[in-house]
């Protein structure tokens, strides 16, 4: 499993491993019942304290995302993935609802702006 840590990004360490093994829930990567990479390991592996990586995998079972089994491990469990869909898109909308407040306080016009997501996109 490849974690991706950025020091830099303001967002802590924890919350980032949290959302991207959520991401690979959600996306199929991750299937029910894989088993995930022990704390020591992805500790190790991603040059982080084996606390961090253990706080988001806590976090990740709080939320029904992973189960752990004494003496095995970790797991992913089976969250309902159409919630965690709509959750997701939910932000998406809130984050693209701030952007389009940003865009009309720039005077840009509705279709300059449908212009620049469809670049965008592409």
């Amino acid at each position: 499993m490849n974690i991706n840590v950025q020091t830099k990004s303001g967002l802590p360490i924890y919350e980032q491993i949290e959302r991207q093994i959520k991401d690979m829930i959600v996306s199929g990567v991750l299937r029910e019942g894989e088993s995930l990479p022990s704390i020591r390991s992805l500790a190790a592996d991603s040059k982080i304290s084996v606390i961090t990586v253990k706080r988001a995998y806590e976090d990740l079972e709080k939320e029904g995302m992973i189960y752990s089994v004494q003496g095995k491990g970790f797991y992913v469990d089976n969250p309902d993935l159409q919630y965690m869909k709509e959750k997701k898109t939910l932000g998406l909308e809130e984050r693209l609802s701030e952007w389009v407040d940003a865009a009309k306080g720039s005077g840009m016009t509705k279709d300059e702006a449908v212009d620049m997501l469809s670049i965008l996109w592409d």
